[in-house]
């Protein structure tokens, strides 16, 4: 395993991850305009065994000469368990290595898997004269073994950008009850999806890494994909895939904070930084307005007021300095 030269940043923005089939070339253009933050070219379950082949070289021309701007650019390559990962990543990678930012790993069940592509990066970089470590590795989660097994797949490689949730073959691994990715089995009166999502979400922070949901497969019912967004964002999720370009603008608004809340978040941050200044007496908590704040506050308004930052919000109050 190995770090890059120069520092990368692991924690790009993700609220709206689009899939996008790498056999298609007319989709593969279209997303080039979409507002999502991160697409992923998939070489896994949106392309046929026999298209597979084609659609790396269709990738790799598409990472090379489509613009890209503004976007993570990730590639979903096929699981370790098939014949194709190698050839994956060797073309891929080989061919448009430095237009793209990570490979996601599907179905991922161990830690040595991840290592296993570090390694085969690492290889591919020295080769090409690329930066080492500079492209990241996300890992996607979807069976029982893989859950089981997640607090040492987040600590597997530093190259780790995002853990994955993939709800559907994670629903037939453990024989759920329902055949609509996403929503709630029958007959069960909680969240059938909290553990899981919870025990993600605890592994990615533990290595501070971020976390995202997977896919919603009603890609017409829009105001049902938010709710499920919604459950994962109040968690503290980053981000869900989007199937379809109707999700987008629905994933980057439920994964963004509100503006009363942006703006209230960097107030926070001001308050704190005047109140334990010299000019503000040094003190470890004050008052804005009718709440307290302190150190516990800072850190939670940095959060908020990081997510309003990576998706450009502006704020609209000004932090008065409170009169003597």
């Amino acid at each position: 395993m190995t770090t890059p030269s120069s520092p990368v940043n692991r924690l790009r923005p993700r609220r709206s991850c689009l899939a996008v089939p790498g056999s298609n070339p007319r989709f593969l253009e279209k997303a080039q305009g979409l507002p999502a933050d991160q697409v992923f070219l998939d070489l896994e379950d949106a392309c046929a065994p026999l298209a597979k082949e084609g659609a790396r070289h269709t990738i790799v021309d598409a990472l090379n000469n489509g613009d890209w701007t503004g976007k993570t650019r990730v590639v979903r390559v096929n699981d370790w368990t098939t014949h194709w990962t190698y050839r994956d990543v060797i073309t891929v990678v080989e061919g448009a290595g430095q237009n793209l930012d990570c490979i996601m790993l599907p179905k991922v069940q161990d830690a040595q898997q991840v290592v296993a592509l570090d390694l085969l990066l690492t290889q591919i970089e020295k080769t090409m004269g690329f930066e080492v470590g500079k492209i990241g590795i996300e890992a996607q989660i979807e069976n029982a073994k893989g859950l089981v097994n997640v607090d040492a797949i987040a600590g597997a490689s530093p190259r780790l950008e995002t853990i994955i949730f993939g709800p559907a073959d994670f629903m037939a691994s453990i024989n759920m009850k329902s055949l609509v990715v996403g929503m709630q089995p029958p007959g069960y009166p909680a969240d059938a999806y909290h553990y899981i999502l919870m025990r993600i979400l605890m592994a990615a922070r533990m290595h501070d890494l971020q976390a995202i949901d997977g896919p919603f497969l009603q890609i017409r019912d829009v105001d049902a994909y938010r709710e499920v967004a919604g459950r994962a964002a109040a968690l503290g999720f980053d981000g869900k895939w989007v199937l379809h370009p109707g999700q987008v603008d629905a994933a980057n608004e439920v994964f963004s904070p509100s503006q009363e809340d942006y703006d209230h978040s960097e107030l926070i941050l001001d308050a704190y930084d005047w109140c334990t200044s010299e000019a503000g007496g040094k003190k470890g908590s004050a008052m804005l307005g009718d709440e307290m704040i302190d150190e516990a506050s800072r850190k939670m308004a940095l959060v908020i007021a990081g997510k309003g930052r990576a998706a450009g919000m502006q704020r609209t109050t000004k932090f008065e300095i409170p009169e003597a």
